[in-house]
């Protein structure tokens, strides 16, 4: 389905010209976009975590905002699921279906939600993880100007010179791994490099959002602060594991038979990248792990405290629309996997705020998708519409988050397989056609598997028809390019076109 915008509602009019009475120009409020990486929904806010997670920040700004309690990631794994979000398309309607496409040298003329703001008057500039954050991901021309992410922390991960062609990497230091786990790969480690906190990655991108912040602008900006944690490696400052005790840590409750009705399609993705999972395991650090997540969940919290501190002692702190969204979700050992790249909840329910001056705050459970984003920001911002994108202004439910909301959020992974969630039900069907069907009221940890029950036909049937119908093909990978990161330029091997990603 797609959007169809015809400019801000009178509410919404009269809600935002009362509180930006005194900005000089009311229809062009400010945006401070705020992004983490891999964030479940183990947030106070959310109660998705059981025990006490400390994320003070996102919990102020939750209750200054509008809190989605039923969001979810258009694609459970960073690359798809970012381009989605800022492109306002699905995988289903772009080909770009997982972490090995650059999504710029395939659509240089999609309109981003970067460049709808330049488009717009809008001095643009950001810093992190906002695309994905290998080289190629990012083009300059989407920004007035960007504080690249680039790993001083944990170089020696970063040696394929195609993804990270800037990285010094050299040998593992002595001390590897932090964790005491051999054998873990990708990344999967964690622990303190006993740096000082200022030296991590992600300081560093608050730091460039805090001082953009203590500046005068002479027009409206948009301000985007990607933080990597708590994507793996879980390298955060000591502190931060110091909240958290390990004998306190609540593991995820797993129960042994789980996978038991799942179609063979989800038990492969279950099964992906499990032997991580079991390393872990059999060296007796699961709880340890899990206490490096929070930690790392922390962290992040903390680095969005000193950003939104920085807005709350500047002149834009009247005028800034605020939002917080994380790419995906996470697995900790539920479902009997590690990582993300499923279906389930767990994988795809994410933290989302909007902090709009003259909305609503409050909680909203209405089912929504990150892919919102743009058609909101469109609304918000009084842009004129961007046509032919595939999700729905929040614009209503930010006026009144009880208002009728007729349709489910809808994910995806890979070409073929999808999921539906409704305030109550969520349904997974892969590209073999195999399904499975839950319902939260019961079931929030998705146990038991519904499909196939004549109970629930009706509610199947009618989840299913906002399913896809046609799957665009995969788009070219990065198999297909010539990539030069110093000019930001793709040279298509088949035809020896040149595509340019570094003039605006």
């Amino acid at each position: 389905m797609k959007t169809n915008l015809y400019g801000i509602t009178t509410l919404g009019i009269t809600l935002l010209l009362g509180n930006f009475a005194t900005a000089e120009d009311v229809s062009q409020p400010n945006v401070l976009f705020l992004a983490v990486d891999d964030m479940k929904d183990w947030v106070g806010c959310l109660n998705g975590y059981e025990g006490v997670v400390k994320t003070p920040n996102i919990d102020s700004l939750a209750k200054q905002g509008l809190l989605f309690t039923n969001a979810h990631c258009p694609s459970p794994k960073c690359a798809p699921s970012r381009a989605a979000i800022m492109t306002g398309l699905r995988p289903s309607t772009t080909g770009l279906y997982d972490n090995g496409h650059w999504w710029y040298p395939n659509f240089p003329d999609v309109v981003t939600i970067p460049q709808c703001f330049r488009n717009n008057g809008y001095q643009v500039v950001g810093a992190g993880k906002i695309f994905h954050h290998t080289a190629g991901n990012n083009p300059p021309n989407q920004w007035d100007d960007f504080f690249r992410l680039t790993f001083r922390n944990d170089p020696w991960f970063r040696g394929a010179k195609l993804n990270y062609p800037w990285s010094k990497s050299g040998p593992f230091p002595e001390a590897y791994p932090w964790s005491g786990v051999t054998g873990l790969g990708h990344e999967n480690d964690w622990g303190s490099l006993g740096i000082e906190e200022r030296d991590h990655d992600d300081f560093l991108t608050a730091s460039y959002a805090v001082d953009f912040l203590q500046k005068e602008h002479n027009k409206p900006f948009f301000l985007a602060c990607g933080l990597f944690r708590p994507h793996l490696p879980w390298y955060v400052p000591q502190r931060f594991f110091d909240m958290y005790r390990s004998e306190d840590v609540i593991l995820p409750e797993v129960k042994d038979d789980d996978l038991n009705d799942i179609p063979d399609s989800g038990q492969k993705l279950a099964a992906d990248r499990r032997k991580d999972l079991k390393l872990i395991r059999q060296s007796q650090k699961w709880r340890e792990a899990v206490e490096a997540y929070l930690a790392s969940i922390s962290f992040a919290d903390d680095q969005i405290g000193r950003v939104l501190q920085a807005l709350e002692a500047s002149d834009a702190r009247n005028s800034t629309i605020v939002v917080l969204w994380s790419d995906h979700g996470w697995h900790l050992g539920e479902k009997d996997h590690w990582h993300k790249s499923t279906l389930w909840e767990e994988a795809t329910r994410v933290p989302f705020i909007i902090k709009a001056p003259g909305f609503s705050s409050g909680e909203c459970s209405k089912p929504v998708n990150l892919i919102d984003l743009l058609p909101t920001f469109v609304e918000l911002c009084y842009f004129e519409p961007v046509p032919n994108l595939d999700g729905q202004s929040l614009v209503p439910l930010l006026q009144n988050p009880q208002a009728q909301w007729d349709r489910p959020s809808v994910i995806e992974y890979r070409k073929g397989n999808g999921a539906v969630r409704s305030e109550r039900y969520r349904l997974i069907r892969y590209a073999d056609g195999s399904e499975e069907l839950y319902d939260h009221n019961v079931d929030p940890q998705e146990w038991t598997n519904l499909a196939g029950s004549p109970e629930v036909a009706t509610i199947q049937s009618e989840l299913a028809e906002w399913l896809p119908t046609k799957w665009a093909d995969s788009a070219p990978t990065k198999s297909a390019y010539n990539f030069d990161p110093d000019n930001y330029t793709w040279t298509v091997k088949s035809t020896g076109d040149v595509i340019d990603g570094k003039t605006p």
